[in-house]
């Protein structure tokens, strides 16, 4: 990590910018036996890109596959135990290497992303990245209807369990209040909308910018994914090696078949 840091303050400073200049922005070459894909890292996920380009400079994913292929949905690989895997064999197990999670409204699950997996929350309750592995999301385009109902379905839940918390307690006095107190009815109402609004606005919900429902209506992606993984780069060169993988035939564990390997080299500046 600190040799990474060195390198881009040395390039900086050779470049004569110094070494507080705009960071360069980093590439990788995911070279499979299909094709290559040329992938952007984001520096708005710090942590992600440096750990991922040092994993990297130690051959971390060479020889491994791209074991888990859902067409429409996602390409996974690069664990270590799927390097030299029988087929047939479980994969997908490697030891993972944990780190914090780096959620960005910027960086989402459009068609290309490329994001780290996790364990469930029951085990990992801060939906910690494991930079062990990535996935690249093939996805499908959305319409508008179709994300109301992503929203929803994350927060018709927040909302109803805010209201079990502050409304119901209430409800047998605010029943009472309305008749006898008006006044004071409307008063403890407001205190209760306002706590509500509150504990809703710092919660989990989902809600997609308008950036994001014009990229997964026309482009496409996995928006039901965002918030629960981090993206922390994309393809922008190969995409069309992504849609060989995708439709590549799968056993019953979604493993290609025909093994794709992979390889990742950086693209020197």
């Amino acid at each position: 990590m600190i040799m990474w840091k060195f390198s881009v303050a040395i390039f900086m400073l050779g470049m004569g910018l110094g070494v507080w200049a705009q960071e360069p922005v980093f590439h990788v070459n995911v070279v499979t036996n299909v094709g290559t894909m040329k992938i952007k890292l984001y520096n708005e996920t710090p942590r992600h890109r440096d750990h991922f380009l040092e994993l990297v400079g130690k051959a971390h994913f060479d020889g491994t596959l791209f074991y888990r292929v859902v067409n429409n949905f996602v390409i996974q690989g690069g664990s270590s135990d799927s390097r030299n895997a029988p087929a047939g064999k479980a994969i997908g197990y490697g030891k993972a290497i944990n780190i914090d999670s780096e959620f960005n409204e910027h960086c989402f699950h459009k068609r290309g992303a490329v994001c780290a997996p996790r364990q469930p929350e029951a085990v990992n309750h801060f939906k910690m990245s494991d930079i062990s592995q990535f996935y690249i999301v093939k996805g499908k385009k959305y319409s508008n209807e179709e994300l109301d109902l992503i929203e929803m379905a994350t927060n018709n839940p927040i909302k109803i369990e805010l209201k079990k918390q502050y409304y119901l307690p209430h409800k047998e006095e605010l029943a009472r209040l309305k008749t006898e107190d008006p006044k004071a009815f409307n008063k403890l109402l407001r205190e209760i909308k306002e706590k509500i609004d509150f504990h809703y606005s710092i919660s989990n919900k989902k809600e997609f910018s308008p950036e994001q429902r014009q990229t997964y209506t026309t482009i496409g992606g996995t928006p039901e994914l965002d918030g629960e993984y981090t993206v922390f780069g994309e393809v922008v060169e190969g995409l069309s090696v992504l849609n060989k993988i995708a439709v590549m035939k799968t056993d019953k564990q979604n493993r290609p078949l025909e093994d794709v390997t992979i390889k990742v080299e950086i693209v020197k500046l």
